[in-house]
C-alpha cells in the first residue's frame, strides 16, 4: 500500500480482523514482526526510541475513539500538549495555531473549559485539533465517530475532511461505519490479514 500527500483511505473489516493493530503499526505504536513501513521515505523502526518518539510526535497525528483528553488541563492546554515535546516551536505561534484550530472546530468559546465541561462531540473535536497541532503529514483515526450520536458523528466527519483538505495530509481512518467510509476516495477491507 502506498499513499501520497492529500490522499485519504478508509479501512473496514469485522471486529478482531486487525484494523486497530494495522493502524498502530502504521503509527509506530507497535513494531512489525515482518515487512517494512516507510513514512516520508524513512523506516521509523530503525530509529532509537527517543528519535522514534520525536518522529511520531512531529510526523503522525492520532485521533482515537475515546478522545483521551487529560482532565486536569483546559481545552487549549490539551491541544498544546503534543507541541510541548518539540522545543523548536515558538510558544506564541503555537498558541495561536491552537486557538486557530479550536476556532476551526467550532470551540472558540471553550478554550478555558475543562474536558468534564464538554460534550462527547466537543471532546472529539478537541482531539482532532490536538492531532493537528504539529501539522502532521499523516493523520490516523481509529473509529473517530464510534462513540458519538449520528448527527455529531456526521459533523465530526465533515470537519475531519475539511481539515484534511486544508492541511493536505494523508488521512487513514479505521471504521465500522459504512456511511463514514463512503466519504473516502478509497476504501480497503481487512480480511484474513490482507487489505483488499
Amino acid at each position: 500500500m502506498e499513499m501520497n500527500a492529500g490522499e485519504n483511505l478508509a479501512i473496514m473489516g469485522p471486529s478482531g480482523s486487525g484494523k486497530s493493530t494495522l493502524l498502530h503499526l502504521i503509527g509506530t505504536l507497535d513494531f512489525p514482526t515482518s515487512g517494512e513501513i516507510e513514512i516520508n521515505s524513512r523506516n521509523p523502526f530503525t530509529l532509537t526510541e527517543p528519535e522514534l518518539a520525536r518522529f511520531r510526535n512531529q510526523v503522525i497525528g492520532f485521533v482515537f475513539q475515546d478522545h483521551h483528553l487529560l482532565p486536569q488541563f483546559t481545552v487549549l492546554e490539551n491541544v498544546l500538549i503534543p507541541a510541548f515535546a518539540n522545543p523548536v516551536h515558538n510558544g506564541k505561534t503555537l498558541e495561536q495555531r491552537a486557538k486557530d484550530l479550536l476556532n476551526r472546530v467550532g470551540l472558540e468559546n471553550r478554550w478555558n473549559h475543562l474536558p468534564s465541561q464538554l460534550s462527547g462531540g466537543e471532546s472529539q473535536r478537541v482531539a482532532v485539533a490536538r492531532a493537528l497541532i504539529n501539522k502532521p503529514s499523516l493523520l490516523l483515526c481509529d473509529e473517530p465517530t464510534g462513540n458519538l450520536d449520528a448527527d455529531t458523528a456526521k459533523n465530526v466527519a465533515v470537519l475531519l475532511f475539511e481539515l484534511h483538505r486544508e492541511e493536505q495530509n494523508i488521512l487513514i481512518v479505521v471504521t465500522h461505519n459504512p456511511e463514514l467510509a463512503s466519504r473516502f476516495d478509497k476504501t480497503l477491507r481487512l480480511t484474513h490479514g490482507q487489505l483488499l
